[in-house]
């Protein structure tokens, strides 16, 4: 990568890996809300009187991490190679340069900014209430009485972690397999176990939730899976900073 877009793709991804933990202020600032029980997402409900600050931080967090990511993307490069032959059409040959020789690090950077545009687009379709921990809310969800942002919200917050995985599995086996990243390719594969795991608790608790059977310390598992998130792009971060040429 080019040393300064290379800088700038590993300071706003960690800035965006900060904001992403804004929500780790619950342990000093009484929210009202179970960390162990109600969602992250919760926290910016738009009945939540710190619901303004979460959702801007939310908003941070996606433009800075959709930010490196592009640059990212736009910035890498493959190693040089044998000149195409002359007498080959353009269109004929089979070596289209980066994205054929490092398809790892298309995916990659792309889930990345999906993840990125996702939670920003979180941030504005806030829930109306608070399910885990106001029965009148849970009903009305229930009901299809709240606000059409709650569906929305649902959507976007699965396109945002569906980019996120799919990002940290992708360019984790990218580190591994092109020799990039050191930081990254030793921690990656430890990060991106524990951050399946949680996930599958995550999964596993809300539907328990929805179908009536408790919340298995749902908020536990969703903020841990969210941590593992932010603490992996924070590594990419410090890895693409320390890449040399």
């Amino acid at each position: 990568m080019p040393g300064k877009v290379t800088r700038a793709s590993a300071v706003l991804l960690f800035l965006g890996a900060l904001a992403y933990t804004a929500w780790v202020l619950e342990v000093v600032v009484r929210t009202g809300l179970d960390p162990v029980r109600t969602y992250v997402s919760e926290l910016a409900a738009a009945d939540q009187p710190l619901g303004g600050l979460f959702r801007a931080t939310d908003l941070a967090a996606g433009l800075l991490v959709l930010a490196g990511a592009v640059a990212g993307l736009l910035a890498t490069r493959a190693p040089a190679g044998p000149a195409p032959d002359p007498g080959v059409p353009r269109w004929a040959r089979t070596d289209t340069g980066a994205a054929a020789r490092r398809p790892w690090l298309l995916v990659g950077w792309s889930a990345l900014a999906l993840f990125g545009a996702a939670t920003a687009l979180d941030s504005r379709l806030p829930l109306s209430c608070a399910p885990t921990v106001d029965p009148e809310c849970a009903a009305r969800e229930t009901a299809g009485l709240v606000p059409a942002t709650h569906a929305a919200h649902a959507v976007s917050s699965g396109l945002a972690m569906t980019g996120a995985l799919v990002a940290m599995v992708a360019l984790t086996v990218a580190a591994r397999r092109y020799g990039l990243w050191w930081p990254l390719a030793r921690t990656g594969p430890a990060l991106v176990a524990l951050e399946l795991a949680a996930t599958a608790w995550t999964l596993a608790a809300v539907a328990a939730f929805e179908a009536g059977r408790g919340l298995w310390s749902l908020g536990a598992g969703q903020r841990l899976q969210v941590l593992l998130v932010a603490v992996w792009t924070g590594v990419l971060a410090v890895s693409v900073a320390r890449e040399r040429r």
